[in-house]
């Protein structure tokens, strides 16, 4: 496969490669650019010569690039899907979704290129203001520097491709060193699409060598990031004054009242997939789970017996729902994690052992607050079930996380569940669903550890765009 870095329409050889491995298979199945800064320049300088271009395109030619790309990828899904499974050993199934929640990302965008609209501002509230008309505008910022992470290595990129191309901005990718094939992919359909040369270059290589040329570069005014808090809290303190949005994860929490008695069958169904669908290598995975001591033991009991029942394999079967994580160092830390509640008093109901490069789904019991699988984010086939008196100790648990960012209650009391809705700490609160739930166009952003700013294809347009005000004297 091709083996440089992406600029200006085109690969561009690089001097150094590193070896890309299949994390299942553990076979190399490309060779890929180690980027250097100097190479890193050259994609920024390629995205700031383009933007000349891009912010001049009407709403109706960034569209029409944005659906045509839309209809690209539509009628390649298939291929693009198996690159997704080949690259980051995510189940086919996974990927086919991922590749149709990816078309659909593109369609909103284009969609929201002709709705960046702004606001009439009556001058004449103020004194001395009459006779005076004004209204704000939304200009493009001009290049974005997106870093993205492994786990969702297409659509998690569109949300960021996709918005900057409705603005009219220009982008540079710093893929994750283990993904970065579905970006190429992405940028060669971009540029099939009709987007002018150097709109989207993908620099795949180190990611704290690479993102801090982002960070140094003037000609760079926003910064994407979805990764870890660490990483994140870096990025913000030596962003100067770009703009950044930073996704940062979660360790999600589930409440369960006594009122769902009836519908547990269906609610057990939905939190053993929203806990381990790819892995529990999702920002939002379920991993805490609370549930009233009413329902506690059927709800533990139908819980452990649907996980036994999910299937463990390679991830091109389209039955497999569980198959390898990332790489072995996931999977070691993970392990560790696990026994550490377990060593503090945790109760191992199922899973806990390491298969092949992953791990079999995992659920706990009496896991205790400080365990490291309860406050920080595991990032794998792990949760746990703990049991609550009531509403109220729900809530406290759930709140109890330096993380924020979506949360599900499971409830038929109208009052609690808008009461519970208020009440925890997070950026999206789900009623009758699972946290882990997200569509495409919705408003995606965190409280406390989980980000700064918002994704969704209409709020990270805003975040990419500079707002003006322009005033007409007529008296």
């Amino acid at each position: 496969m091709n083996n440089g870095i992406y600029i200006n329409g085109k690969y561009v050889e690089s001097k150094k490669t590193y070896p890309l491995h299949n994390p299942h298979t553990e076979q190399i199945i490309a060779h890929i650019a180690d980027s250097t800064e100097e190479e890193m320049q050259l994609a920024i300088e390629a995205a700031h010569t383009a933007f000349q271009k891009t912010k001049t395109l009407t709403s109706l030619e960034r569209a029409e690039i944005l659906f045509q790309a839309a209809d690209i990828l539509e009628a390649e899904k298939e291929e693009v899907a198996n690159l997704i499974t080949t690259e980051a050993s995510k189940p086919i199934s996974a990927s086919r979704l991922e590749v149709e929640r990816s078309i659909q990302t593109l369609r909103f965008s284009a969609e929201e290129a002709k709705r960046i609209t702004g606001e009439y501002i009556p001058l004449d509230a103020a004194k001395g203001g009459a006779g005076r008309d004004a209204f704000t505008i939304h200009e493009p910022i001009g290049v974005v520097g997106a870093i993205t992470p492994f786990n969702f290595p297409l659509n998690l990129t569109v949300h960021k491709v996709g918005p900057a191309i409705a603005a009219g901005n220009t982008i540079v990718i710093k893929p994750s060193e283990q993904t970065p094939l579905s970006s190429f992919k992405l940028a060669e359909i971009i540029t099939r699409a009709g987007a002018p040369t150097g709109t989207i270059n993908v620099v795949p290589g180190d990611g704290p060598k690479l993102g801090k040329v982002l960070l140094d570069d003037a000609r760079v005014e926003k910064i994407s990031f979805t990764g870890s808090p660490t990483v994140g809290k870096l990025i913000k303190q030596q962003a100067d004054l770009k703009k950044v949005t930073l996704e940062l994860g979660s360790n999600s929490a589930l409440y369960v009242d006594e009122t769902v008695a009836e519908d547990l069958p269906s609610i057990v169904q939905k939190a053993v997939i929203g806990a381990f669908a790819y892995n529990g290598q999702v920002c939002i995975s379920t991993q805490r789970i609370y549930v009233h001591q009413a329902l506690a033991p059927q709800f533990i009991q139908m819980f452990v017996e649907v996980t036994k029942k999910l299937p463990y394999g390679e991830p091109t079967d389209p039955s497999t729902v569980v198959t390898s994580l990332i790489n072995k160092k996931s999977q070691a830390r993970i392990l560790e994690w696990i026994e550490e509640a377990i060593q503090n008093g945790a109760t191992l109901l199922t899973g806990g052992e390491a298969k092949d490069n992953g791990i079999l789904p995992t659920v706990l019991t009496n896991v205790a607050t400080a365990a490291k699988v309860s406050c920080n984010e595991v990032f794998g086939p792990v949760v746990f079930i703990n049991v609550v008196e009531n509403a109220e100790e729900a809530v406290s648990e759930m709140n109890n996380s330096d993380y924020g960012l979506n949360a599900g209650i499971f409830t038929n009391n109208l009052k609690q569940a808008l009461q519970l809705g208020h009440q925890l700490e997070v950026g999206q609160v789900f009623i009758n669903d699972v946290p882990t739930t997200r569509f495409d166009h919705m408003p995606y952003g965190g409280y406390k550890s989980s980000g700064y700013g918002y994704e969704g294809v209409k709020y990270a347009i805003k975040e990419m765009t500079k707002m003006k005000m322009i005033s007409l004297n007529y008296q």
